[in-house]
Parts: structure tokens; sequence; C-alpha cells
């Protein structure tokens, strides 16, 4: 049990901290998210082929994760007991949705789809991705693990390959990927593939309870 004292004292740190953080989201560069956001919604009006979204959105996306700048602290926070998808932004036409994976060091997801076409871009840390085919209904790794770093931007779609296994590559450190997706995705109806041909159906939801205010004024 804790003394007084000490939960005194971890009570005014924690104050301290929550003071830090919303000190720094004063001086976030939140038009740098409103900027996707307005980039995607102006290239969907067009209602281009996948082709196009993904070529044109991947430079969105990276002209954003270039910038560490922008994401509130409450959407990059790990969790010890599994990794964390945060949603920043959902199109009021349900067209896309943009989320901040945070991963802590070990963490990974199952085998898993995603229905839609997907962009993913890393802000901080590094991932790697292994894909996966199922010709006989088993999941079967396809190609080589593939480790995307700061900066970098991957694609996936049904048409592509979209089920794929995803992992922090760090060991001490937490990372955090930007990733923009065709539907909202925490609403999507999804599957998770076991190796021994399982098929478990999920929809992943949200881990926060409330959006980043990107629109304001002040920001």
């Amino acid at each position: 049990m804790l003394m007084v004292g000490e939960t005194i004292r971890i009570a005014l740190l924690r104050f301290e901290w929550e003071k830090a953080m919303a000190a720094t989201d004063k001086f976030l560069r939140l038009d740098r998210l409103r900027a996707l956001v307005n980039g995607f919604g102006a290239l969907l009006d067009q209602k281009p082929i996948e082709e196009r979204i993904l070529a044109e959105g991947s430079l969105l996306l990276a002209d954003l994760v270039r910038h560490d700048d922008w994401l509130p602290p409450a959407f990059a926070a790990p969790n010890v007991d599994r990794y964390q998808q945060y949603l920043l932004h959902c199109d009021s036409r349900a067209r896309f949705s943009v989320v901040s994976f945070v991963w802590a060091p070990g963490q990974a997801t199952p085998i898993h789809d995603h229905t839609v076409w997907g962009l993913i871009g890393i802000l901080r840390g590094s991932e790697i991705a292994q894909s996966y085919i199922r010709p006989n209904g088993l999941p079967i790794v396809n190609a080589p693990p593939c480790r995307l770093s700061e900066g970098d931007v991957d694609a996936l779609s049904p048409a592509l390959g979209d089920i794929h296994k995803v992992s922090n590559a760090l060991p001490d450190q937490p990372s955090i990927s930007i990733h923009v997706y065709g539907a909202d995705i925490g609403a999507v109806h999804r599957s998770v593939f076991t190796t021994d041909g399982a098929v478990k159906p999920f929809i992943s939801g949200y881990a926060n309870e409330a959006l980043p205010n990107i629109w304001g004024n002040d920001c």
C-alpha cells in the first residue's frame, strides 16, 4: 500500500504531466492534419479509380508523416496490454478515415485483412509488415517481411493484397504509424486468420472516447 506522502507525490507528478501535455497541445501544427483531410476529401470528390487514390494519397500522407509536430499526445499513448488504434478523423460520408496506430515494444497484430484500400505512413519508430495469401484457406507467407521506417509510406487493398501481420520493429520503444483507409475502418467487418485455417470475424472499433479538435481557430 502506498504511503500518504507517496500518493501525494504521484498525484503531483501526474498533475504536472497533464499540464505539460496541455501546453504541448497549444503548439501543435494541426493544420498539417487538416491539409491531409482536405486533400483526401478533394481527391475523392473526383471519384478517381483506386490506383489514383493510392498514388496521390501516398503523397498526401508522406507530407504529413515527414513532420512530427502535430499529433496530440492523447492519440500517441501506448498501452501495455495491446496496441492502440485512435481515430483522428472520419469523413462525414465515411469515404475515408484517418487513425494513429500506437505500438508498445513487442506488440503485434494477428494475421488480418482490411477489405478496403489503405495507406500506412510511419511517424515514429519502425514497423515490420508480413504479407500473406490464402490460396487454400490457410494463410501462407507470400513475400519477405517489409520493414517501414520513419517517413515511409506503404499501400494495401484487396486488389493488391490486404492480408498481413504487423509488429513493432523496435524492442525498447513505441512506434506510431498513421493510416488512411477507404471507409470508417473502426466499423468495417473484417477477419483474423489463424495458422490452422480458422477465420474469426471482428470489428476493430477505436481506443479513444473523444476526437481531436483539428478545426479550432487556435491550432
